[in-house]
C-alpha cells in the first residue's frame, strides 16, 4: 500500500507483537498489534488498539489523532511482516464496532488490487450457528476476514 505508515516499530523477538506511538494533534499515543494463536491450527487472531498502562489493548478508544490512514497503512505492514515470517499462518480480523468492521471492509475494496497480488482473501459470514469464508467481494457486509499468504501451505 502506497501510504505513509510509522516505520518505528518494536517488534517483540517472537513477531507475535508490534507496538508504535501515534503522533498527531491529540499527542502521542502508544499503539499495539497482536497476532494471537486460536484453536484453528495455523490461525491468528489479530488484535489492535491503545496500549493500555496495564499492558492490556483498548481497542474500543476513539483518538481522533488525524492519523488514520497512517495508523491502517501500519497494521497493513505489521501484517506483511508476520506473514513474511510465518507465511503457513492465516490471519483473522474484525472490528470491535460494527462501523470499525465496515472500516476494514472499505480500506481493503480500496486497496484490493494490490492486496491480492500478495494475499488470498475471505470475508467471513454468519449462516446459522456458524461461520463460513467466501472470497471477498466489495460491498458485501461481513462478520470479519481471514487473509494468508498467497501459495503457502495452508489448511482452513
Amino acid at each position: 500500500m502506497n501510504y505513509e505508515r510509522y516505520t518505528e516499530l518494536e517488534i517483540s523477538s517472537d513477531a507475535l507483537e508490534y507496538k508504535f506511538i501515534s503522533r498527531g494533534p491529540k499527542g502521542d499515543i502508544p499503539k499495539i498489534i497482536q497476532f494471537k494463536a486460536t484453536y484453528i491450527p495455523n490461525m491468528y487472531n489479530l488484535a489492535f488498539g491503545d496500549l493500555s498502562h496495564d499492558g492490556s489493548i483498548d481497542d474500543l478508544v476513539v483518538n481522533n489523532n488525524k492519523d488514520r490512514n497512517k495508523i491502517l497503512a501500519t497494521v497493513t505492514s505489521a501484517v506483511y511482516e508476520f506473514t513474511s515470517k510465518f507465511p503457513e499462518n492465516g490471519v483473522f480480523f474484525t472490528g470491535s464496532t460494527p462501523e470499525r468492521t465496515r472500516l476494514y471492509r472499505m480500506a481493503i475494496a480500496l486497496n484490493y488490487g494490490e492486496l491480492v497480488a500478495d494475499f488470498e482473501i475471505f470475508g467471513i459470514i454468519r449462516d446459522m450457528n456458524t461461520f463460513l469464508d467466501v472470497p471477498f467481494e466489495k460491498g458485501v457486509d461481513y462478520f470479519g476476514f481471514l487473509i494468508k499468504r498467497k501459495n503457502a501451505k495452508f489448511e482452513k
